[in-house]
């Protein structure tokens, strides 16, 4: 369905970040959403500095929002498309994400039932994401987004990447276009898949020797100058720098060699560089559980630096007698922070072997979306209806972007600013 901009009014800006500017919106009653709100993504193809590998990364997520249809991850409502911007809706969720409730709690960590009904919702869809063949990479608490019935859904997927997966374990729907080779990415935005796998990361010995010299090689490059460019931001993610070598031989062996993620959330493969498949995921569903019993992720170091070397080396601490009075779930966090992705907990049996774990006993995985209350409600919206008549124009919103400033004025602390 086409988004209509000459009609679609902006109530606010949800968030922003480089790969676009999303917006609520109250909805057209003949567009998205019959009448109600929705959220809109706006890739302006003006601002980035990288416009043609941006712009293969607006596509690929709407690409593989047109293909997912999973109680846990977003529908693709309706796209719009300009000479200069490219937009696409979503459903809005009000609740906003794990991040916000988190600091909302009084003592601002979960308990081990919400842990456990949030984690389980994440992993249905994950799983649902790999049976696609689809590798998320970029999992933390402000891409988990809560609805008005308070269930979660995903959101976010310009990192993302398609993966080979065994013919076994291969959804039945077609997989998504495998999203295209790109080189950089500065930032991110906070707004606000279900089948057993096979194992399909392989090992990278069996490739010829040389080829092997020119990967390492090619990796010390890469992940410098990934960490140089990542040194803006605050929870920076680790962005793919250059894909050209690593997309043309990670491929065969069902890994991806890009250096990405969020720092804090990365797994040990992604920083040494030795290629990376559908694991990286349960990792970082491992360090999501820690930060939400804890409140505060295992590896943050002082520095960038410091957090990659303790995501490659640091035992993890338990607060306390934490083990003694929560034993699932520290075991749950051990297996899924074990280093090696071959003994990591959903190697060998994907998400059935996570939700057969003691810490989700008694889980009705089948029936998480109708029979599970989740922990949390939010508020019911306020009626935008009055002010949808008072909202602002979406197109005028970055032709102010592209305005010149007036002459002697300070342009640093703008609005409007496509840099954070």
């Amino acid at each position: 369905m086409e988004v209509d901009l000459d009609r679609a009014r902006a109530l606010r800006v949800l968030g922003r970040g480089a790969m676009g500017t999303v917006f609520l919106v109250a909805a057209d009653p003949s567009g998205p959403g019959c009448g109600g709100r929705y959220a809109l993504k706006v890739f302006d193809k003006r601002s980035s500095a990288s416009k043609r590998d941006a712009d293969r990364r607006a596509r690929w997520e709407v690409t593989l929002l047109s293909r997912l249809a999973h109680p846990h991850l977003p529908s693709l409502l309706g796209t719009a498309e300009t000479p200069d911007l490219l937009a696409w809706a979503v459903p809005y969720c009000p609740g906003g994400d794990l991040n916000e409730l988190r600091y909302s709690l009084p003592d601002r960590v979960f308990s081990p039932a919400a842990i456990r009904f949030y984690i389980a919702e994440t992993i249905s869809a994950l799983a649902d994401l790999h049976a696609s063949g689809v590798v998320y990479r970029d999992l933390k608490p402000e891409n988990v987004l809560l609805r008005a019935d308070g269930h979660v859904t995903l959101t976010d997927f310009d990192l993302s990447r398609l993966l080979p997966v065994p013919t076994s374990s291969a959804s039945t729907s077609p997989p998504p276009q495998a999203p295209p080779v790109f080189h950089r990415r500065t930032r991110t935005f906070a707004a606000g898949h279900h089948a057993k796998r096979e194992p399909t990361v392989s090992s990278a010995a069996s490739a010829p020797k040389q080829q092997l010299q020119n990967l390492v090689r090619f990796l010390m490059r890469s992940n410098g100058a990934a960490l140089e460019l990542a040194k803006k931001t605050k929870s920076a993610r680790v962005s793919p720098v250059s894909r050209k070598f690593a997309a043309s031989s990670g491929a065969a062996w069902g890994k991806s060699y890009s250096f990405v993620g969020t720092e804090e959330y990365v797994a040990p493969e992604v920083v040494s560089g030795y290629g990376h498949g559908f694991d990286v995921d349960w990792w970082a569903v491992g360090v999501l559980v820690y930060e939400m019993a804890f409140g505060r992720t295992p590896f943050k170091g002082k520095n960038r630096k410091e957090t990659f070397r303790n995501v490659l080396h640091m035992e993890i601490d338990f607060p306390g007698d934490t083990q003694r009075r929560m034993p699932e779930l520290t075991d749950l966090i051990s297996r899924l922070l074990e280093r090696d992705p071959a003994r990591r907990l959903g190697y060998a049996g994907g998400a059935d072997e996570i939700r057969a774990h003691p810490f989700f006993a008694g889980m009705a995985w089948d029936m998480l979306a109708e029979v599970t209350r989740p922990p949390y409600i939010p508020p019911p919206a306020e009626d935008d209806a009055a002010a949808a008549g008072e909202g602002f124009d979406v197109r005028d919103y970055f032709k102010k972007l592209h305005q010149p400033p007036p002459p002697g004025s300070d342009t640093s602390s703008s609005d409007f600013s496509s840099e954070f």
